[in-house]
């Protein structure tokens, strides 16, 4: 979900394993040379949708490292197809009180600008977690966390699954 800590998170991860962070969101903005909310208002949803399924699997074929993608593409059968094919999904696990407390302020986020944000968050919130807990692992968040403390306890999670890091003997 956006606010839950993606692209910070995932950063912090990135430099702990020391491995490219990558982030579809700003890969899509770069090829169309416009913002996420400009995709949007000119092109619709459908169109953005589209394109990130084409990001995310030329970046999946491409990098190894963190991917850190946009809130609606693990909503995408084929996206969370393609991530778990060719990686690990990780679903950072934040309630509802915690995500609009990170975002409520926000005026980056296309899909919040209705009349009232909060009840547009919680039904994406709603409709959106039981495709979440669909992920390959799920690491609960909590507003008391660092950036650092939640990198940590996604490595935990990662470790254990033997699968998927690869040790350096």
């Amino acid at each position: 979900m956006m606010g839950a800590g993606k692209t910070a998170v995932g950063k912090a991860l990135a430099a702990r394993l020391q491995v490219p962070f990558l982030d579809s969101d700003t890969e899509i903005e770069k090829a169309a040379n416009m913002t996420i909310a400009e995709i949007f208002e000119r092109d619709g949803e459908a169109f953005f949708r589209n394109r990130e399924t084409e990001v995310l699997d030329r970046l999946l074929d491409s990098q190894r490292g963190v991917l850190s993608t946009g809130g609606g593409a693990f909503l995408s059968e084929r996206n969370r197809k393609l991530i778990s094919e060719k990686g690990i999904s990780v679903w950072l696990n934040a309630d509802l009180k915690l995500l609009w407390s990170r975002v409520k302020h926000k005026k980056t986020r296309p899909l919040l600008a209705t009349s009232d944000p909060f009840e547009t968050l919680k039904n994406l919130y709603e409709t959106r977690v039981p495709i979440y807990a669909q992920a390959d692992l799920s690491v609960a968040s909590r507003s008391g966390y660092s950036i650092e403390a939640m990198a940590q306890r996604v490595l935990k999670a990662l470790r254990a699954r033997p699968d998927v890091l690869e040790t350096r003997e």
